[in-house]
C-alpha cells in the first residue's frame, strides 16, 4: 500500500529532500486538499532545520492514510523524478508523445544535435576568499550540483575553483580555444561568485584593490570572430552573483558595500533559518547571436544561498532540467525555473531574469529516440 511504501522511503526522504523541494510539495500537497493551509505552514514556520521540515512533512502526510500518502508519491514521480529514483520510488517512464520533437536537420526551428560528439560545459565557482568575511559557504554544494546535473545532460565539464578575476578570464578564453567545440552541438558557462554590476568578483577582491571580471568578455570570447567553432550553436550561460542591497534572513550579502558595512548577519526570517543571501546584480547590452542568458535576480534584489544546500537557483535549475530537460527547449526550462521562485519565497524577493536571449531556434538537451 502507498502507506507502507512512503514508510518505506521515510529515512531517506528526510535525509535527501531539499527546502525547495519540500515548499514545492507542500504546495501541490495544499492544492490536492492533502494538507491544509495550517498545516503547510506549520511545516515551514515550526521546523527551524531542512531535516525537520522534512520529518514533520512526510509523517505529516503518514497520518492521513493511502490516500494521502498515494497522492504525495504520485506529486513525487511527476516532479520529482531524481529524487524517486534516489529513495527507490519507480518513476512512471516517460510518455513517447510528450517527449520533445526530434530536432534534426529537416526542421529548422530547432538546433540540431549531435548525440556521437562530446559537449562541453565550464564551471567557475569562487568559495574561499582573500577577506574571509567573504567566503561563500555553501558554494561546494552549488558546484557539486551544476557538474552532476551538466553531466547527467550529456556534457563534459571543465571545472575551475576560487579564481581571480585574471583567472577567471584565462579560464573563460581556454574553454573558447577548445578544440572539442568544433563537433560539440552546444555548450554551457556558468560562474557563481560574489558580484556588482557588470561583474563578478576574484577571489582577492579588496575595497582598496578590486579584483574582477567583466560579464561581458564572455560574449567576447566566445563570439563568432573569437570562437568559430560555436558559430550557430546554442551558447547557454548562468550567472550566481550579487544584484542588490537588500536584506534577508540569515545574510550572507554578495553586495559588496552590506559586506563592508558589517552587515554580513540579520535575524533569521520565517521560513529561512538556513538560508545565506547572495545579491547578484548584471546587466548586458552585448547582441550576440545563439546566447540564453539567465541571472539569479533582477536588479537591486538579492538571491539566497542555503549554507547546506547551496544557492535557491541552482537547486531550482537542478529539479527542473531532471524532471523536464527531455520534454521542454531551454527557454521553458528557464521559465519553469522562474516559477518556481514565484510562490515559494513569500517574505524574500528574488526573480532570475532571462537576459539578452538570442537563440533563433529552439534548443532541446535530447533528441526523441
Amino acid at each position: 500500500m502507498a502507506a507502507d511504501e512512503l514508510r518505506r522511503v521515510r529515512k531517506g526522504f528526510v535525509e535527501n529532500v531539499t527546502v525547495p523541494q519540500i515548499r514545492q510539495l507542500l504546495d501541490d500537497l495544499r492544492t490536492q486538499e492533502v494538507l491544509n493551509e495550517e498545516e503547510k505552514d506549520s511545516v515551514l514556520e515550526e521546523n527551524p532545520s531542512r531535516a525537520d521540515k522534512a520529518r514533520t512533512l512526510i509523517d505529516m502526510v503518514l497520518k492521513k492514510g493511502n490516500v494521502g500518502c498515494t497522492k504525495m508519491i504520485n506529486i513525487l514521480k511527476k516532479e520529482h523524478p531524481q529524487t524517486c529514483l534516489a529513495l527507490g520510488l519507480n518513476a512512471p517512464p516517460v510518455v513517447q508523445r510528450d517527449l520533445a520533437p526530434n530536432p534534426g536537420a529537416e526542421d529548422d526551428s530547432i538546433y540540431p544535435l549531435n548525440e556521437e560528439a562530446p559537449r562541453l560545459a565550464l564551471i567557475i565557482t569562487n568559495k574561499t576568499f582573500k577577506n574571509a568575511r567573504l567566503n561563500r559557504s555553501g558554494a561546494e554544494k552549488d558546484e557539486a550540483n551544476m557538474e552532476a546535473l551538466l553531466r547527467s545532460q550529456r556534457y563534459e565539464v571543465v571545472t575551475h575553483k576560487d579564481l581571480t578575476g585574471k583567472q577567471i578570464e584565462k579560464a573563460v578564453s581556454e574553454f573558447s580555444k577548445d578544440q572539442r567545440l568544433k563537433q560539440a552541438d552546444s555548450a554551457f558557462v556558468v560562474i557563481m561568485s560574489h558580484g556588482k554590476m557588470g561583474a563578478v568578483l576574484g577571489v582577492n577582491w579588496t575595497e582598496e584593490e578590486p579584483d574582477e571580471f567583466l560579464i561581458d568578455n564572455i560574449f567576447k570570447y566566445l563570439s563568432t570572430e573569437s570562437c568559430p567553432a560555436l558559430l550557430n550553436k546554442p551558447k547557454i550561460i548562468i550567472i550566481q552573483a550579487c544584484r542588490g542591497a537588500k536584506s534577508g534572513a540569515v545574510i550572507v550579502s554578495d553586495n559588496i558595500a552590506s559586506d563592508s558595512a558589517g552587515g554580513a548577519e540579520a535575524q533569521p526570517a520565517p521560513h529561512a533559518v538556513e538560508e545565506c543571501l547572495e545579491e547578484d546584480t548584471l546587466h548586458f547590452a552585448h547582441q550576440e547571436k545563439d546566447f540564453v542568458y539567465l541571472l539569479s535576480s533582477t536588479p537591486d534584489t538579492v538571491s539566497y544561498r542555503d549554507t547546506r544546500q547551496g544557492s535557491l537557483l541552482i537547486q531550482y535549475i537542478d529539479q527542473v532540467f531532471q524532471a523536464s530537460s527531455r520534454v521542454d527547449d531551454i527557454e521553458e526550462l528557464f521559465r519553469k525555473v522562474m516559477r518556481c521562485f514565484e510562490s515559494k519565497l513569500t517574505n524574500k524577493k528574488q526573480m532570475p531574469t532571462k537576459d539578452r536571449c538570442t537563440l533563433t531556434r529552439r534548443f532541446y538537451l535530447f533528441p526523441r529516440h
